[in-house]
């Protein structure tokens, strides 16, 4: 079961289509962690057991008939409560959503399914879905599995501490100002948030996508690095209801050449100073990627500071009359435009995802080292690359150019192989 519970959702694929082991055992394993390890962290909200049980068996048994199954065929997976599930209720931790059951599902959970994935669940999020604390009047607050007392921080921090914990191989949240992002990085697991227009938001609650919605975007989220790409590949692509959808192929990984990267790094924004080890994950992991090849310059962008006031403003948009709307708009140009001016000439940026590492439940963590990446849309890529003192998780953010989330998930392998990667919490 030990080996079940550490494995790679790619690696349990692979399992299961040669028949090493059933999709029936994997998920009746999960089924079980999840039992040992929920009381605890109250991460996973709503189950769907008997019905995952019934596809697990259905997928053992196409595979009797000679049905050679993707990647996920048969491997469970769980998903923040914003995304629609057909007969599961889907609250999104507001209480007026409480008995709110949807009648179709949300296209990522659908696309996995259809690809032979299996749901086994929900994960807790903040009311809406949105926020840096995992707490809502519905299913209370879930903690981190490295330190029950600690925040998996938020929005998407019950999927980050299911799958810390062990209780999911993958999962699917979604980040607006790093959402998922902090998460990985308080539970010591790998995320992706792609390039905004990669992935539908359809079903998920509040996330209309379009020019709307112009920072949200779904991404996965596991254990290890290498399960980020397939899983991308399934739930990508147009869906003709999200306009913000760009059709745009995606680039494999295993084609990138890390000798031939260009990394700006740097560990300290400027604004909040990061813990010592935190600053020594990051450059661990740009010693890491100097012995593949790439040549990697301490530098970082301009003007970062200029993130939090133009997210304070666009937070307060529905306040903001036509003149200041205009101007945050400007604004929030001139600084993509000067990011962009800066990535030309790097492959990568190498950063903290924070300032610190999970701070004490309730509390709010600090996002300024997300929100540049949330105003550009740029794909991110987070992976674990050290320890507090405390022993706490410390992630690293790789952050490529638009569209290329190959760049960013072949340098995060390349960190994760060094350095470890996720190492299992003391439940």
């Amino acid at each position: 079961m030990e080996e079940i519970l550490a494995a790679s959702a790619l690696s349990l694929g692979r399992a299961i289509r040669a028949k090493r082991v059933s999709s029936a055992e994997v998920v009746a394993a999960y089924l079980q962690r999840i039992d040992q390890v929920n009381p605890a962290i109250n991460a996973v909200v709503q189950r769907v057991d008997e019905r995952a049980r019934a596809e697990a068996r259905a997928a053992d048994d196409a595979l009797a008939r000679g049905e050679t199954g993707g990647p996920f065929h048969g491997v469970p997976f769980t998903v923040k409560d914003i995304f629609d599930v057909a007969g599961v209720v889907s609250a999104a931790g507001l209480a007026e959503r409480a008995t709110h059951i949807p009648d179709s599902d949300a296209v990522v959970v659908a696309r996995m399914r259809e690809a032979g994935a299996i749901l086994l669940g929900k994960t807790n999020c903040p009311p809406g879905g949105a926020g840096v604390v995992t707490e809502n009047p519905i299913y209370g607050a879930t903690g981190n599995p490295y330190d029950l007392d600690r925040s998996p921080s938020g929005s998407s921090g019950g999927e980050a501490a299911a799958i810390a914990a062990g209780a999911s191989p993958l999962g699917f949240g979604s980040d607006s100002g790093g959402s998922i992002r902090t998460p990985a990085h308080y539970c010591g697991i790998a995320a992706l948030r792609p390039t905004v227009g990669r992935v539908p938001n359809t079903g998920a609650f509040e996330l209309p996508g379009g020019l709307s919605d112009p920072r949200s975007q779904i991404g996965p989220m596991s254990r290890w690095a290498e399960d980020l790409g397939p899983a991308l590949a399934i739930v990508a692509g147009v869906d003709w209801r999200d306009s913000g959808v760009i059709p745009m192929p995606a680039a494999d990984p295993s084609s990138v050449e890390l000798r031939r990267l260009r990394v700006a790094c740097y560990a300290d924004v400027g604004t909040a100073p990061p813990t010592p080890e935190t600053w020594q994950a990051v450059w661990d992991a740009a010693r890491a990627l100097t012995g593949a090849g790439a040549v990697v310059e301490e530098t970082r962008p301009p003007n970062l500071d200029h993130a939090w006031d133009i997210t304070l403003r666009y937070w307060r948009s529905a306040k903001l009359r036509g003149r200041e709307i205009e101007r945050l708009m400007l604004d929030w140009d001139a600084f993509r435009t000067t990011m962009l001016g800066f990535i030309e000439r790097y492959d990568l940026i190498l950063c903290p995802v924070a300032d610190e590492p999970a701070v004490p439940l309730g509390v709010e963590g600090n996002g300024i080292y997300c929100l540049p990446y949330s105003l550009t849309g740029y794909p991110c890529v987070v992976v674990r690359a050290g320890t507090s003192p405390e022993g706490l998780p410390i992630g690293v953010q790789v952050v490529a150019r638009p569209w290329r989330e190959d760049i960013a998930l072949a340098a995060a392998r390349w960190i994760e192989t060094a350095l470890g990667g996720w190492s299992p919490p003391p439940l």
